[in-house]
């Protein structure tokens, strides 16, 4: 399997969903380019895993139309799509192996045995889990069982991958091992791939584009640099980073620097000051009484109620 492989465009066209008389999804469009990998990033309850569904074919939309290419598919099982689903649960089989739980969708499809053997060997192969071949799921841990699980639906060679929230039951070392190995995989494959989750980190490295939605609706589309640097509200510009609002001027926070107070367009003194690791987070309030966040080198630190002043970094704001 390799980048020759690309997948689907995939066309969600005028798509609502309703459950018990309340709308979730308010009629959306949306185009997914074949070998993109878009990621759909938003808060609980915004709409996101619907129109996963739905494209997934889990769900039937209340209107509107769902295309693979030029084929409607709106009323096609997921069975019949040929796309591979990851699931937040795993959702592998206990009883089963883990190279039994690869093979599964291959036996389905009535592959030769042969065929078989050598596409599990190149799944367990390209996902580093040769060793684990004859091991039950039960044995497993969480990130092992995650590599299984995708390795099986990629096993089949679908049209699209289709992702849930698949890092989140992980701890957070895990989740950024596994963040980085889904990314170099998306990449080799080449696959359409439509990515959910509420983690605007795994957003920002998996997404070719990211959807960011709000209460069953899309608020902007865009590249990761489109969204972070050119957010289309003030929602999107919250929900991705920290936005910094001074009178008419908003601003990240490493688009401000520190100067002498002399010479500074902004003072203020430090309210907080948390040291993370690679960095410092710094809360000022202003003369004005507005407070801004700063992101600061982790060995600039600031005692709590120091004055300090402040500027744009207009070099930054530029780029």
């Amino acid at each position: 399997m390799n980048s020759s492989h690309r997948g689907v465009q995939i066309r969600v066209q005028g798509c609502a969903k309703s459950y018990q008389r309340q709308l979730v999804l308010e009629p959306t469009d949306l185009c997914i380019e074949a070998g993109e990998t878009l990621v759909l990033l938003g808060p609980s309850g915004c709409g996101k895993t619907t129109t996963l569904r739905l494209i997934a074919g889990l769900e039937v939309p209340d209107c509107g139309r769902v295309l693979f290419n030029d084929e409607d598919v709106t009323a096609l099982p997921i069975e019949k799509r040929n796309i591979g689903m990851v699931f937040q649960s795993y959702a592998l089989f206990p009883n089963m192996s883990v190279a039994a739980n690869i093979a599964y969708g291959l036996r389905v499809r009535k592959m030769p045995a042969a065929q078989q053997r050598q596409r599990v060997h190149e799944m367990l192969e390209m996902m580093h889990i040769e060793a684990l071949a004859e091991r039950q799921i039960t044995q497993l841990s969480g990130g092992q069982k995650q590599r299984v699980a995708l390795a099986r639906a990629i096993a089949p060679r679908p049209r699209a991958l289709l992702l849930d929230e698949p890092l989140t039951a992980l701890d957070a070392r895990l989740r950024e091992t596994l963040r980085v190995d889904i990314n170099a995989l998306l990449r080799s494959l080449g696959i359409t791939t439509v990515y959910v989750t509420h983690d605007q980190t795994e957003a920002m490295a998996l997404g070719d584009r990211i959807a960011v939605m709000e209460k069953g609706r899309i608020s902007q589309v865009g590249t990761p640099q489109d969204i972070y640097f050119r957010p289309a509200n003030s929602f999107v510009a919250d929900f991705i980073g920290t936005m910094n609002r001074v009178g008419q001027t908003s601003f990240r926070p490493e688009e401000v620097r520190i100067v002498p107070v002399s010479r500074s367009t902004m003072r203020g003194h430090v309210c907080t000051s948390f040291f993370l690791g690679d960095h410092n987070r710094v809360q000022i309030r202003l003369e004005s009484g507005e407070e801004v966040v700063l992101k600061l080198p982790p060995r600039q630190t600031f005692p709590v109620g120091d004055v300090i002043g402040l500027e744009l970094n207009t070099e930054i704001r530029a780029c």
